[in-house]
């Protein structure tokens, strides 16, 4: 098929190979296919990877917030502070535990929160910060953790664990990010807690899943917050189904009424394999970035930055803005992509425009520069399923849609 000849474009379809097809049927064979050997192993390898000590694997990576919220004793009472430019999960874990959502808006022509304004929204009730490393680009924690030091003082710990820390704490929502760097360090050595996501969407999936690792907290076994995950994820068991195998362990306890959100090893063997191929993933990742911005840029598009001598993102997202065009103009792009089978997205949508978010008080016209990089912003196809002709096509039609 030729560049000119019609093509289909998918937006972002899972790149599976006959090596993770063949894992998953491993899987099934082994009579393990709920939580098992592999998930951890997989937990193993992701811990590896990031180079923490641990890694817990959950079926999403909402999961994974959530539960590191009620792990740390955040409820009611509790304020936590999200961007207004994000995914709903950022924010409504905070709701799930009771805690009080507090929104700020992002800086201008930016898709990072305004971390000038981080500072001024701390108050004495704050117990968290959910940062967003949107499109896979890690946030600044160098600013977060500024303005979080520059607050200390109104911090008041509420149990032993918050004590440690005696500031308020900061949980990456790095469902986008597995992988990305910032100043030579990988992503989920920054945060206290950082939550991936692996969905069918990302760039590393398990079809639905998630993980979360930490950093050392001193005066606390990494084992011992592992084990609060394990319970907190299975009902509140003390055995998880591989413990209670070894002979004559059938008895465990329920500790206190929990959730049920663990990984199986149907999901885990996926990502095994995945996890095999994911430097070259990434690698092709940053390929088609760079053919994208070399096209695009002088065209006047705005793209995000996804690599300099600080950074380098995961490359899970393609997001462009047109400038000077109008929210209506926008979609019309969005559909005559779509007529030429070009499937393109909008990332995001922010959170006070959203019914669930104006029952709660929120109003977009408080966040002005959230409404005006949603405006005009498409995102275009970013996958390594995509070969260079449907690269080609993609550029070619999008030239073609923003000159008419």
């Amino acid at each position: 098929m030729s560049v000119n000849e019609p093509r289909n474009i998918p937006f972002s379809p899972p790149d599976i190979t006959d090596a993770e097809i063949a894992e998953v049927i491993q899987a099934m064979k082994s009579g393990w296919i709920t939580t098992g050997p592999r998930t951890k192993l997989f937990e193993q390898k992701i811990a590896e990877y990031v180079g923490v000590k641990k890694a817990v694997c959950l079926n999403s990576a909402t999961a994974a917030m959530e539960l590191t919220l009620r792990i740390l004793g955040i409820g009611a009472g509790d304020e936590v502070i999200t961007t207004a430019y994000t995914y709903t999960a950022s924010a409504s874990v905070i709701d799930h535990v009771g805690a009080k959502i507090v929104l700020v808006d992002v800086a201008w022509d930016s898709f990072e929160m305004d971390y000038s304004k981080l500072a001024d929204a701390i108050t004495e009730r704050t117990k968290a910060i959910i940062s967003v490393d949107i499109a896979g680009k890690v946030c600044d924690y160098d600013a977060i953790y500024e303005a979080v030091e520059s607050r200390r003082e109104l911090f008041k710990a509420s149990n032993e664990l918050q004590g440690l820390f005696d500031r308020v704490i900061v949980i990456a929502d790095a469902a986008h990010a597995f992988g990305a760097e910032r100043k030579g360090v990988k992503c989920g050595l920054v945060a206290d807690f950082t939550c991936f996501s692996f969905h069918a969407v990302k760039n590393l999936t398990t079809a639905e899943g998630g993980a979360v690792v930490w950093r050392n907290i001193e005066g606390i076994n990494n084992k011992d917050i592992y084990h609060e995950y394990q319970l907190l994820s299975l009902h509140g068991q003390s055995k998880d189904a591989l413990a209670k195998t070894k002979l004559g362990a059938w008895e465990y306890d329920i500790v206190y009424t929990a959730y049920k959100c663990n990984m199986t090893d149907i999901m885990a063997a996926i990502g095994l394999k995945q996890m095999e191929r994911y430097d070259d993933m990434l690698k092709r990742r940053q390929e088609i970035i760079a053919k994208y911005d070399f096209l695009l840029r002088p065209l006047g598009v705005k793209t995000l930055n996804h690599a300099d001598e600080n950074h380098t993102s995961s490359g899970h997202l393609y997001l462009t803005r047109i400038p000077g065009i109008t929210l209506e103009k926008r979609n019309e792009i969005i559909f005559r992509m779509a007529e030429k089978n070009i499937a393109t997205n909008v990332h995001y949508k922010p959170l006070p425009m959203h019914t669930a978010y104006k029952n709660l008080g929120f109003d977009i016209k408080d966040y002005p520069n959230a409404y005006a990089q949603y405006a005009n912003e498409i995102t275009l196809p970013l996958h390594t399923c995509l070969i260079d002709e449907d690269l080609e096509y993609v550029l070619e039609k999008y030239s073609e849609v923003l000159i008419l």
